[in-house]
């Protein structure tokens, strides 16, 4: 590993002038994902600027939504009252990643920015245009059974990994930020940038930004929101298709849903085809298929991930025809 400096900041315009003086360094949260890219040396940072004493680490529900501080750990987020009865998807969502230690250290901030786990972006052995730009993406020729069916391209067909922040795209997250040159936000939907030809450049945020928090708008629909993950062992796996759903059925008729899926793209995908067919139609089975099926019909699958179509349209219909039960019992 590369011999590297450590500074502890306590305020946020200290933490972003350390950064702007030194473009070799990385904010440190809990550190589960980013010392790990440091000991395979995909991460090669010079310093180290620990943010987790800055006052980011609330969790506040008021009439403009839920405000989510960056340093807030995974277990606190799951654990917080208010979000388990306001949007229970998003806390079960952040329980199913990783294990009860790494969630005790994980941050909200962090899991955003955390990159993919395709082996060939670990492996400095092989190329990868997402670590190397310009070197190729054997992955497409290679071992892909868990990679992209949506969004991807010639130049990588990794997957992003956060179970956090497919909830959070499902419902409407809006990620705060703080640069030099003043606060900023985007949303979910700028803040990941699409593969295209550059997979390199994962986020919209600006060269030396710091996030401060994430802010879920009121979401009435929320409260009946459901996430689940499908994975090749019980648990401490990263998913092979998720999905977070909410729902609101008024008698028999679809009135509000929200739907995002996870494993199946670089960033947390939207559904918002499948949301467009559904609202105003049936609630029931069939509807919930074709809506599925309107979703994936983009869906480009390569020889050994095909199985993703037919298992993300099953996950769509099984989530939502539960939470159709469970709304008329």
């Amino acid at each position: 590993m590369r011999e590297f400096g450590y500074e502890r900041v306590f305020d946020i315009p200290g933490a972003v002038a350390l950064l702007g003086a030194s473009p070799d360094a990385r904010f440190l949260g809990g550190g589960t994902n980013l010392v790990d890219l440091m000991k395979a040396g995909v991460e090669r940072p010079a310093l180290l600027i620990d943010v987790t004493d800055l006052p980011l680490d609330a969790v506040e529900f008021t009439q403009d939504g839920l405000r989510i501080g960056a340093t807030v750990t995974n277990s606190d987020l799951a654990a917080h009252p208010e979000v388990r009865r306001h949007y229970p998807a998003l806390a079960q969502a952040v329980l199913a990643g990783a294990s009860g230690q790494l969630r005790n250290m994980a941050t909200v901030g962090g899991n955003l920015l955390q990159r993919t786990r395709c082996g060939y972006f670990t492996d400095l052995s092989k190329p990868c245009n997402k670590r190397a730009p310009g070197s190729g993406c054997p992955a497409l020729t290679g071992e892909h059974h868990n990679h992209a069916i949506l969004g991807g391209s010639k130049h990588c067909v990794a997957t992003h990994p956060s179970d956090m922040a497919v909830a959070l795209a499902a419902f409407d997250a809006v990620i705060s930020y703080e640069t030099a040159d003043g606060p900023g936000e985007l949303s979910m939907t700028e803040f990941y940038l699409p593969v295209g030809d550059t997979p390199h450049v994962e986020t919209a945020l600006p060269p030396g930004a710091l996030i401060t928090g994430v802010t879920l708008p009121p979401a009435p629909v929320a409260h009946h929101s459901r996430y689940r993950k499908v994975r090749e062992r019980a648990s401490y796996a990263f998913a092979i298709g998720s999905i977070a759903a909410a729902l609101e059925v008024q008698d028999g008729v679809v009135r509000d849903v929200r739907l995002a899926l996870g494993a199946v793209a670089s960033r947390p995908w939207r559904a918002r085809t499948a949301e467009q067919v559904l609202i105003g139609g049936p609630a029931n089975a069939e509807a919930y298929a074709a809506a599925a099926d309107a979703e994936l019909a983009a869906a480009e699958a390569l020889p050994e991930n095909g199985y993703k179509v037919t298992l993300m349209r099953n996950l769509v219909v099984a989530v939502l025809t539960e939470l159709t039960e469970e709304a008329t019992r």
